[in-house]
């Protein structure tokens, strides 16, 4: 029996390839689609989010991680919301940001710390789990339901043919 969540595992060789990645995300996620990102402290999650606004044309030196406001909000090809819930109180503070109207919006929401707001998140997300496995070097796992077969499958087939 096939699960119905998917899952990539992604080598990231340094900052190049979290920039590729992020380029990647952005060119394959459609809009409406919600990210979450987990993984400890200084595993790149913030320079990720940082490569998807760019290819989505916001100036990268707008992007910067809204640890202290909880919500930043970019326009650039399409609006992207980047959240950052490592501070968060509780869900309820979470909700209070208008979550929901992100989540229902055209724009791509990106949700830095995503597992501190698991259960209030659509369930209809990607989800992108960065670990630190070398100096330079991160491990990428990106999973989601169904829906995300097609995106999934595109960074794996992506993904050899950047380091040739």
């Amino acid at each position: 029996l096939m699960s119905d969540t998917h899952t990539a595992s992604l080598t990231l060789a340094g900052m190049t390839d979290t920039d590729r990645l992020g380029q990647l995300i952005a060119n394959a996620a459609t809009d409406g689609t919600t990210i979450g990102f987990t993984g400890t402290l200084g595993s790149g999650k913030t320079r990720l989010i940082q490569a998807i606004a760019t290819a989505s044309g916001v100036d990268p030196a707008n992007v910067t991680s809204p640890t202290y406001v909880l919500c930043h909000i970019y326009h650039g090809t399409r609006v992207i919301y980047h959240l950052d819930v490592y501070r968060l109180k509780d869900t309820d503070e979470f909700l209070e940001l208008g979550v929901e109207e992100m989540f229902e919006s055209t724009g791509l929401t990106l949700v830095e710390w995503a597992d501190r707001v698991d259960e209030v998140l659509p369930s209809k997300r990607l989800t992108v789990d960065l670990q630190i496995s070398g100096p330079e070097e991160r491990l990428a796992t990106i999973k989601g339901p169904g829906e995300f077969l097609p995106i999934i499958r595109s960074l794996q087939e992506a993904w050899p043919a950047c380091h040739s």
